[in-house]
């Protein structure tokens, strides 16, 4: 049958989270630092929210672009949390953040086309590049610069096809953020080359190093960027597969239609939820997600350090809930040390090489999970590395 399967999918590798993720499901006593998913329940308010909707009949689609009152909301919070102006008409919710990265890939790309990405950044990026028929060209960020992207980087891979730049800060998988200074050359070398930005922030909330900036709030920005956002992480809410996306008008139309085609709509009793989210959040403060975020900023202060201590070397997470530790002094890579220590510790790290080969010789580890199971962690992680002849 293989001559049936589109020569782009058929090129594509599994994903190296979901294959740790998959054995850890299965292993008794293991412990996952893998999967990227807040360990907190969705707030009661936000489900309650949900339940009702279900109880009063909310059960039809809603128009193709979502519920207005949450687009109202969405472009209240990205004014007001964040100075990015999009207009309710140009927001669509879609079904994850996911599908909004899938959508603006298919909307920009044409045959050939080139695609600038970040490494390390999310597994899906080049993949969804590829299956939109454009050409992922990697941007190799290192561990010396905290894996910030810089106008520098850029210019070294600009060719005459690359017609758009992935922005993914706060950074899935290396905990990097990057200040308004450096959106700024970012910006500059954007203008320079007349690229789009495809700016994912879905974890903009979880920005412990000063304010979340974003790129759309700087001089004219807003007009050549795609803006993608959610709630799956700074709400607690990765199961309700909630997102959004707010785009420069002829991009927007672009996507519309492609959503209309596959999606229709996300599902009404999580945009309804969502709302709650949002409501609730301009009534308190947003209190529920700092003390989430604050949560995740000693976990990951706890983590960084006893990774240091043990001489896997890695720099204080200054966003998201992932530590990217170096293990290049064990003797391993990051892909044979995460299958040692899952075989050997019951412990599941992602190898960095999952997130583009500058991930080589990284693990990843999420902090998105108990202090206690972290203590845990740590203490077994300790044991491998002392059986390896390296503590």
């Amino acid at each position: 049958m293989r001559k049936f399967v589109n020569d782009r999918a058929a090129s594509l590798q599994p994903s190296g989270i979901r294959k740790f993720f998959d054995i850890v499901q299965k292993m008794d006593g293991a412990i996952s630092l893998g999967v990227g998913e807040p360990d907190f329940v969705t707030p009661w308010d936000i489900r309650e929210a949900a339940i009702s909707s279900i109880r009063l009949g909310y059960t039809q689609y809603t128009g193709n672009r979502g519920l207005p009152e949450l687009r109202e909301l969405v472009s209240r919070y990205l004014k007001e949390r964040f100075d990015v102006e999009y207009p309710p008409e140009r927001t669509i919710i879609t079904v994850g953040a996911s599908e909004a990265i899938d959508l603006a890939l298919r909307a920009v790309c044409g045959e050939g086309d080139e695609v600038l990405v970040p490494e390390p950044s999310y597994v899906s990026y080049a993949p969804a590049v590829t299956l939109a028929g454009g050409t992922p060209i990697a941007l190799r960020c290192t561990a010396d610069n905290d894996f910030v992207l810089t106008p520098e980087i850029i210019e070294r891979a600009i060719t005459p096809k690359t017609k758009a730049l992935i922005l993914p800060y706060p950074n899935n998988p290396t905990g990097a953020i990057m200040k308004r200074s450096q959106l700024e050359g970012v910006a500059e070398a954007a203008e320079k080359h007349d690229l789009l930005i495809i700016s994912d922030e879905i974890y903009a909330e979880l920005t412990y190093d000063g304010k979340h900036e974003s790129i759309a709030s700087i001089g004219n920005m807003r007009e050549r960027t795609v803006y993608i956002g959610g709630f799956s992480k700074a709400f607690a809410m990765t199961g309700w597969r909630v997102g959004f996306v707010s785009a420069p008008a002829e991009i927007d139309e672009a996507m519309f239609k492609i959503h209309q085609y596959t999606i229709l709509c996300a599902p009404q009793m999580g945009q309804r939820a969502a709302v709650c989210a949002l409501k609730e959040g301009f009534e308190d403060g947003f209190s529920t997600v700092e003390d989430m975020k604050n949560e995740y900023a000693r976990r990951g202060r706890f983590l960084a350090n006893s990774f240091n201590s043990m001489g896997l070397s890695c720099f204080l997470p200054k966003g998201a809930f992932y530590i990217f530790a170096s293990v290049e002094n064990t003797g391993l890579d990051g892909e044979e040390f995460a299958n040692r220590l899952l075989a050997e510790k019951k412990v599941a790290v992602v190898p960095g090489s999952a997130f583009g080969e500058a991930g080589r010789y990284f693990v990843r580890c999420s902090y998105a999970t108990s202090m206690a199971q972290l203590s845990e962690a740590v203490d077994r992680i300790s044991e491998f590395l002392k059986e390896l002849g390296r503590r």
